[in-house]
């Protein structure tokens, strides 16, 4: 059983109330396509299989991928505030709940989680989605709304996520000083992953693991940088008294993470299995994203890991971290 455990979906008024916000401008690529640039910098392109399930089941069958683990993609709900962003992430969380129960066999989902509204509210939002609509876990931007993820504002929702011994997947957010990253589609090619970087980090060092054992943390994109920098990480721990407030060294929180295979290079993906083994990888395309690549995770996973470990990072690792029996 392949599982894709990093791919995307929502519904068509997601965008609409993107460019409602007034944040956010687009434009149209060479193929016609819809780009949506912040501060001048590009950071997400609308692909009609964002909104085809349809078309999305046809492209999975011919990619042999049984079943998507779907999520709202980047900025989340988090460019509103307050009621309006509970709004939109129920009407998010409620069309991927529909694909579904449409689908039952080939698909599940992430809840979108208001983390920009009422503690309450958004703690009442993620326990619907969970109890109500049968999700597997929720998405966590790298940052909130330019607020780290370790902020004190999100405890109420990091402890419930512990009480229930759910999974929340660490996915990267616009990051801070993105008009530097203009040129070049800087944004999503770096930015995103230092950013992701810098959230582990801080979830790391502020004893997040310590507080809340029980909740299964997934990273985007590899790890972004983390398994590369874990000895420097490390280090920090050794050297510097802001980094000493947790019992262990980094590397052993490292290795409590599961990371998706969105990298498509195939060092990087050995670095990442010698860094947490291989029974923390999970098979990720971030499907339908431009940059997006079934057919490439795929074939990077066949080359660069090992044959005992292929049948567990295409799906049986996922499958018991999203609680999906085959």
């Amino acid at each position: 059983m392949r599982i894709d455990a990093h791919a995307h979906a929502q519904p068509p008024e997601y965008l609409d109330a993107l460019l409602a916000s007034g944040r956010y401008e687009s434009v149209r690529d060479a193929e016609g396509r819809i780009v949506v640039r912040e501060r001048g910098s590009r950071f997400l392109t609308i692909t009609p299989q964002m909104h085809h399930p349809e078309q999305r089941v046809a492209e999975m069958d011919e990619a042999g991928i049984d079943m998507q683990i779907l999520s709202v993609t980047t900025p989340q709900v988090y460019f509103l505030q307050g009621q309006a962003a509970v709004d939109l992430a129920r009407r998010c969380n409620d069309y991927l709940a529909d694909i579904v129960r449409s689908y039952p066999t080939r698909f599940r989902a992430l809840a979108s989680v208001p983390l920009t509204a009422d503690p309450d509210a958004a703690v009442r939002e993620f326990v619907r989605c969970l109890d109500d609509l049968g999700m597997v876990g929720a998405i966590i931007g790298s940052n909130i709304d330019g607020r780290p993820i370790d902020d004190p504002a999100f405890d109420a929702f990091y402890a419930e996520a512990d009480r229930r011994a759910t999974t929340l997947f660490i996915h990267p957010m616009v990051p801070a000083g993105i008009e530097v990253m203009n040129p070049y589609a800087l944004a999503p090619l770096v930015g995103f992953m230092f950013d992701t970087t810098l959230a582990v980090s801080r979830l790391i060092f502020s004893g997040f693991f310590e507080r809340y054992p029980r909740v299964k943390v997934l990273v985007g994109h590899l790890g972004a940088a983390v398994p590369y920098l874990a000895g420097r990480l490390d280090i920090g721990w050794r050297s510097y008294s802001d980094c000493q407030g947790i019992p262990h060294p980094p590397t052993e929180y490292i290795r409590r993470l599961y990371l998706d295979t969105v990298s498509f290079h195939a060092p990087a993906l050995r670095c990442a299995l010698e860094t947490v083994g291989p029974d923390r990888i999970v098979f990720g395309s971030d499907y339908p994203h431009v940059i997006g690549d079934v057919g490439g995770a795929i074939a990077s996973i066949q080359q660069a890991l090992p044959a005992t470990t292929h049948d567990g990072v295409l799906g049986h690792t996922a499958a018991e971290l999203f609680g999906v029996s085959a």
